[in-house]
């Protein structure tokens, strides 16, 4: 059967409800189209019941009030413009007042790392309809986008360091350990690497795409990725990997193969990638195959 409108669901609900009130209409079967009518709505019903107490968080004690917002929201003429947006305030104000509330509270619990850091709900909706109006606004929407994505990531960022403040110790340590050890070289970036192999080919540019066997590990050894273990070469443009990598293949002569040790800001950063946590100093043996044209 065709999906039929929300509206038919709610008539339906309020129809076979226990608990409706006079408000609520009466069917009346005089003709086919008033039982198919009927029998439209009901069968649309499934599950709603449960919709309105698990997602929407209504209390089955207070149906009543369901039917009678609903009963007001159902009964707006289309052409009663100020009603309709009355009604509409009403609806998208339930969804803001609740779900975005919490929803935003759960954004702030998993940033801070703090439950007590709540959403200020007023300073939310003055925010929400100085938006709506277009007017009297404290920022434009333009600051207030750029206000809501620089914070939030600086926060983010803030908790992270914090979390994984030994992973970026360790890592800085890995490093200062390594740079004195025979034939690393130490780049002015920071990056670090060992010849293996000494290749004799071109040397990629910026704009080579290029083909390589690889392996990849923390500094503890583990193993996250590898070419080697798909024996299966991969093919990449030069500017389309992390910034170690692509420093250390402007430099590999085709043939070469080459031990490389980069600090997590040449590498992933405070991105969490699974086995790589954040600030993570990677290890990779790469091996320029060829350079693709």
């Amino acid at each position: 059967m065709k999906k039929f409108s929300i509206l038919f669901v709610l008539v339906a609900a309020i129809v076979m409800s226990s608990s409706c009130t006079a408000q609520a209409p009466k069917a009346n079967m005089t003709s086919e189209v008033d039982s198919l009518s009927y029998a439209i709505g009901l069968s649309q019903t499934q599950g709603l019941k449960d919709h309105l107490v698990m997602r929407m968080n209504v209390d089955t004690t207070y149906l009543n009030e369901f039917v009678k917002g609903f009963m007001e929201s159902a009964s707006v003429n289309k052409d009663d413009k100020k009603k309709a947006a009355y009604m509409a305030g009403l609806q998208i104000g339930q969804q803001v007042g609740v779900n975005m509330v919490e929803g935003v509270n759960q954004e702030f619990a998993n940033m801070y790392g703090d439950t007590t850091k709540i959403v200020n709900k007023n300073n939310l909706l003055a925010g929400f309809i100085a938006g709506v109006l277009g007017k009297g606004g404290k920022m434009t929407m333009e600051e207030a986008q750029t206000y809501t994505q620089t914070t939030m990531e600086r926060i983010k960022t803030v908790k992270i360091e914090k979390d994984y403040a030994e992973n970026k110790t360790a890592g800085i340590k890995f490093l200062d350990e390594n740079k004195v050890k025979e034939g690393v070289v130490t780049l002015p970036s920071g990056l670090q690497y060992k010849i293996i192999k000494e290749g004799k080919g071109a040397i990629p540019t910026a704009e080579s795409k290029v083909k390589v066997n690889y392996k990849g590990t923390l500094i503890d050894g583990t193993e996250f990725d590898s070419s080697y273990s798909r024996k299966e070469p991969t093919t990449f443009g030069v500017t389309q990997v992390i910034k170690g990598w692509t420093e250390a293949l402007l430099l590999m002569p085709v043939g070469s193969k080459w031990e490389l040790y980069v600090p997590e800001e040449l590498a992933y950063g405070p991105a969490d990638r699974g086995t790589i946590k954040p600030f993570s100093a990677l290890v990779f043996e790469i091996e320029l195959l060829d350079i693709e044209k």
